[in-house]
């Protein structure tokens, strides 16, 4: 038994009481079994029997109960021990005093599910006479240790709170940056309680913009973040900064729309901007690692690609909206043969129709004519109209701008489908086709320019009649009955328009579902990973959110 300590059962609770010293009491709710007491010493720990196999339900009763003793009790040293990693456990428990500057915890561990056992955190965080509860959720692991045989606690930094990573730490003190209210474009306040995905944004515009909106710095405990854009995620306030009032482009309406419509699939986001502005109305994620893959997202884009490629095809008199063109159910380019979804074949097509039903090889048979130009004519096309590929959008937070590299051979034709080496998020495509209907790329953004006089992106106006030829087949995609949109934009209307896609991604048994679409003068755009056909999973998503837009 440690030095000072009492222990005791009292009403099948485990109570472990520091004498008057360290962080007080706690508690050890005896959910793991009834073998070994916590705070005591473990035959299971302390064995010399190297063994070997899964660890047994009472190995993993007694290990979780004498590390979660130990942490309790601050005893830095003994918990970490207990752990596969004892040099990085112990400076993050003992951080947990030190640096968190926590008082007092409650750990209360919950019933095991194999080797994992839950647990919830009640912590006192006491910092310069001011003091705060602070309640969490997270969980532990018990493995065999590979040469000494011990059951062990797999050491991992959501240990000590389910969202610190590898590399990050915790703290409390006086914050580095001033607080901010964040208001949508009709001055409604936005908080990361009402509106969960705009957690990390908010955290990003306050670094950023916290001293110009006129906001006071406060006490707070927060994770020291370990990427490259240093945002650091506040997770408990103790003392409120006077906040500076901050403008954002974002409209709450919309923005609860999209919050709801990522709610109906896992691992999906969506992105929403106004075509004739690029003013940014929302941004929503609903992932399972928290990833904000709406605006940071590099993947393969499917079909929606292909609104850049048929204006490519335009430009170069390759084709029209309304002219003849060959959908056959395959065709080769340079030894690959690339086939349309179960190899269906359009006897009598236009450019129009072969984008609504996404014929894929439609928008490939057409580009052999450009010779050697055609490596680069869909990332020229990209750049020079769309604004994408230079990686110099100043949005007012973290976004990636899309990418369109030049290729070479298959995965040239690839490319044209949304495929090869093209890698897009929502947010890219949403902008790709309020660029369409705008006839010109307009920067998304969150924050007026004028808040800090960045430079814009800028592109070339789509040459006359293009915009309105995109536009065209957009709508026909989304109101004709062979449209692929058709079904998920029933409820959106009446002006409208929409391209659906579906892209292979290498180790996924199901392709990520893409959709994006208009309403009036807002642009969406949504991915489903593993969603499969565009309309069925990523197309609702669009349409709950261009329902809440003018």
């Amino acid at each position: 038994m440690r030095s000072g300590a009492k222990v005791g059962i009292v009403g099948g609770v485990f109570a472990l009481v520091l004498g008057g010293v360290g962080y007080g009491a706690y508690n050890i709710l005896d959910g793991l079994g009834d073998s070994g007491v916590g705070g005591g010493t473990s035959t299971a720990a302390d064995s010399t029997e190297v063994r070997s196999g899964p660890v047994t339900k009472e190995e993993i009763a007694d290990t979780s109960k004498d590390f979660l003793a130990a942490w309790a009790e601050g005893d830095a040293a003994v918990a970490a021990a207990l752990t596969n990693n004892k040099a990085d456990a112990e400076t993050a428990l003992t951080g947990y005093s030190d640096t968190v500057h926590v008082t007092k915890a409650v750990i209360t561990p919950g019933k095991a599910t194999g080797s994992t056992v839950p647990y919830t955190v009640k912590a006192t965080v006491s910092y310069k006479g001011a003091t705060k509860s602070w309640s969490y959720a997270s969980k532990l692991t018990v493995v065999r240790g590979l040469t000494t045989g011990r059951p062990l606690v797999d050491w991992e930094p959501s240990v000590i709170h389910p969202d610190l990573a590898k590399g990050e730490s915790l703290e409390t003190g006086e914050s580095s940056t001033a607080s901010i209210e964040a208001v949508d474009r009709n001055g409604q306040v936005l908080t990361k309680e009402k509106y969960p995905s705009l957690g990390g944004i908010l955290d990003e515009l306050r670094k950023k913009y916290g001293a110009k909106a006129g906001g006071t710095t406060g006490i707070e405990t927060w994770i020291n973040s370990a990427n490259a854009d240093g945002i650091n995620k506040t997770l408990l306030t103790l003392v409120k900064g006077k906040p500076g009032k901050l403008q954002t482009t974002l409209d709450a309406k919309i923005q609860a729309a999209a919050e709801r419509g990522v709610k109906k699939f896992a691992e999906a986001s969506v992105a929403a901007v106004e075509p004739s502005t690029g003013a940014i109305r929302a941004i929503a994620n609903n992932r399972a690692d928290g990833f904000d893959a709406a605006r940071k997202g590099k993947v393969a884009p499917g079909s929606t690609m292909k609104i850049i490629t048929a204006a490519m095809i335009i430009q170069n008199g390759l084709g029209s909206a309304n002219a003849p063109v060959q959908c056959p159910a395959t065709v080769p380019w340079v030894g690959v043969v690339f086939h349309n979804l179960n190899d269906f074949s359009m006897p009598s097509a236009t450019l129009k129709t072969a984008f609504a039903r996404s014929c894929n090889t439609a928008f490939i048979k057409p580009v052999l004519p450009l010779g050697n130009k055609r490596d680069t004519a869909l990332g020229n096309e990209a750049s020079q109209y769309f604004g994408l590929g230079g990686d110099n959008w100043q949005t007012g937070i973290v976004t990636t701008d899309g990418s369109v590299p030049e290729s070479r051979d298959a995965e040239t034709a690839a490319s044209f489908i949304g495929q090869g080496k093209v890698q897009m998020n929502p947010l890219n495509m949403a902008s790709v086709t309020a660029t369409a209907v705008n006839g010109r790329f307009r920067q998304p953004f969150i924050v007026p320019q004028s808040l800090d006089n960045r430079t814009f992106a800028t592109a070339t106006p789509l040459p006359p009649g293009v915009s309105g030829q995109l536009k065209e087949m957009l709508r026909y995609t989304a109101t004709a009955p062979e449209g692929t949109a058709t079904q998920a934009m029933a409820s959106v209307g009446p002006d409208k328009g929409a391209k659906t896609g579906s892209a292979e991604i290498d180790g996924h048994a199901t392709s990520d579902s893409w959709f994006t679409g208009f309403s009036n003068d807002l642009a969406a755009a949504a991915l489903v990973q593993s969603g499969g056909h565009g309309g069925d999973a990523a197309g609702p998503v669009v349409a709950e959110v261009l329902r809440a837009g003018p």
